[in-house]
């Protein structure tokens, strides 16, 4: 079999894409749509689930169109992750909005499952912190704030799915609803160690696991788009599936512990290879990578909510056009004059799972002036993966090497740079801006068995700060995250002492 080409699709928060890619990793065609994300209440957010099928069949038609007659050996698919979908098994239609990452409407739900003493289980269970970032809590929303959903849940009416399995399900007419360890590790019903949907996991969230997707390897045949679905030949085969951050690991070319990945979008995942599964000790998750032939990679990721969307809620703040303005105000400046801005704008995520932690400036003084503030807040992206490295490293009980970087951030060597600094690490920035896509169409190439190369560097950053110098700005971004932590809960203790 000839290799042809993968049609890779990476359907994100903020943008869905599509790239038709070789097994150089050449990128021939590619097309993008910018997706909308609504903030009906404080701390929900949420998109449209319908809108999101529509934006991948945009672009699959925008790039079939431009291919022509070149040969589209399949379709990879890397997607948001811990964003949820339900929808109705016999109309195909959502019975409500995707609930996206970010959202912390299930709070309450946690923090009951909490109070109740079950969050060790469920992180012994999982890899994962009981927290609203990730899916379980919130399909338990859906079905008690959708009117009659959980009863049609328990007569098994009703589907749920991660993005990719709610996007499988499209393309394939409804024929199969299946997702990949990947995206299943992310959901907080699935047992990392028995590698099966968790029976006292979804008694425990309330959700009937009737409602779950069968999981798969994530470079299984999962499926062939049906008639009329979309502008691809009927027939076309789903070749692979995975989180975004696992592609974006697999895109590195990194198959072996040592080497960590950074994708800086609107939050950041690090990400690392375990030679085993891990229980992290220090905050972060263990999570399965990815599984081919169904062998289980595992790893270990830090995730920050905030990261790159700190630069641009900054820039709005300051009133300057975008991120990039706010970098060029922040270049003017050589430091942030003791300035440090911890973004947790929908709270802490890793290592630190403080849901209900609120964003904070500290150490402005007469001195302080918008440049010194627009540094803080790209340096508060470069100490938040620090935070993560350091526990990461904390876990492993050995030093870890080179950080892979890719996403928005990593194209701003000024981050780059700090990043570097503030971690005594050398720091890769990835030459190519879709290395989430090139994740999945790698994998889905290695499900034919073509070996695809791993997205070269385009910059590289060498420690230039000296340690006394990264010991100080640590030292003051680590008081600026306790102080932001003791603020909430005096607070929260009505402001007793």
């Amino acid at each position: 079999m000839t290799s042809g080409l993968i049609l890779a699709i990476d359907q994100g928060t903020t943008n869905t894409k599509a790239l038709l890619v070789d097994a150089t990793g050449s990128v021939h065609h590619q097309a993008s749509v910018p997706n909308v994300v609504t903030y009906p209440q404080p701390g929900w957010a949420e998109q449209s689930a319908s809108a999101l099928v529509d934006g991948v069949k945009q672009v699959i038609s925008e790039v079939v169109a431009k291919a022509g007659t070149a040969e589209i050996q399949g379709i990879g698919i890397s997607n948001q992750r811990e964003s949820i979908v339900v929808w109705d098994a016999a109309t195909g239609q959502p019975i409500g909005p995707c609930i996206i990452w970010q959202c912390r409407r299930s709070a309450p739900k946690c923090d009951a499952l909490r109070a109740a003493g079950y969050a060790d289980a469920i992180e012994a269970k999982t890899g994962l912190a009981l927290d609203p970032l990730f899916p379980a809590a919130k399909i338990a929303w859906l079905l008690d704030n959708v009117p009659g959903a959980r009863q049609r849940a328990e007569a098994g009416e009703l589907r749920v799915g991660t993005v990719d399995a709610w996007l499988l399900w499209t393309l394939t007419g409804g024929a199969v609803h299946a997702t990949d360890h990947s995206n299943a590790s992310r959901t907080q019903l699935f047992n990392t160690e028995t590698l099966s949907w968790d029976a006292d996991l979804c008694a425990l969230f309330d959700v009937p696991p009737k409602m779950l997707p069968e999981v798969r390897s994530s470079d299984s045949e999962f499926g062939r788009v049906a008639a009329g679905v979309c502008a691809l030949p009927p027939g076309t085969p789903v070749r692979a599936m995975i989180g975004d951050s696992h592609a974006a690991l697999f895109g590195h070319g990194v198959r072996a512990p040592g080497t960590v990945k950074a994708t800086y979008g609107t939050g950041t995942s690090l990400m690392a290879l375990t030679p085993q599964r891990v229980r992290s000790r220090h905050g972060i998750s263990s999570t399965i990578a990815w599984s081919q032939n169904g062998v289980v990679q595992h790893a270990l990721e830090g995730n920050i909510s905030v990261s790159g969307q700190t630069a641009a809620f900054a820039a709005e703040l300051l009133g300057l056009a975008d991120a990039a303005a706010l970098s060029a105000l922040a270049q003017t400046v050589p430091d942030s004059n003791g300035v440090a801005f911890v973004p947790a704008l929908v709270g802490l995520g890793a290592p630190y799972w403080r849901a209900d932690a609120r964003g904070t400036i500290t150490g402005m003084t007469l001195g302080t002036k918008p440049a010194h503030l627009a540094r803080a807040a790209l340096e508060a992206i470069a100490f938040q993966v620090a935070d993560v490295y350091a526990a990461m490293e904390a876990d492993m009980g050995s030093p870890l090497g080179e950080l892979r970087a890719d996403g928005g951030a990593s194209r701003n060597p000024l981050v780059m740079q700090f990043q570097s600094d503030i971690l005594g690490r050398p720091v890769a920035a990835a030459a190519a801006p879709e290395v989430s896509a090139l994740g999945a169409a790698a994998l889905a190439f290695a499900s034919l068995g073509i070996s695809m190369p791993g997205v070269p560097a385009a910059g590289h950053f060498a420690p230039q700060m000296d340690e006394t110098s990264r010991s100080t700005h640590r030292q003051r971004w680590l008081t600026a995250v306790a102080q932001t932590l003791a603020t909430n809960d005096k607070q929260t203790s009505g402001g007793n002492p």
